[in-house]
């Protein structure tokens, strides 16, 4: 059974704050997009690396491939 968006998004969202949280896919090829204060500061890298944490084994698991746009507020507004 493949993971749905909101499932993926609950995923997300559980670990860590999110201001906007969008997450489109068939199942095993997902695309977000993800506001949060985490990233205030980070490179690119890092905020990957955040959202790798709170998706944790699922990411090799579950998910096939997740494309992802990592901004803070501030980049999002």
């Amino acid at each position: 059974m493949y993971p749905t968006p909101d499932q993926i998004k609950s995923y997300i969202a559980a670990g860590l704050a999110c201001t906007h949280l969008e997450v489109e896919g068939d199942g095993q090829h997902f695309t977000a997009v993800i506001v949060s204060d985490a990233f205030v500061g980070k490179r690119l890298i890092q905020r990957h690396q955040l959202v790798y944490a709170a998706l944790g084994d699922r990411m090799r698991e579950e998910i096939h491939a997740l494309s992802m746009k990592t901004l803070t507020p501030e980049e999002f507004k």
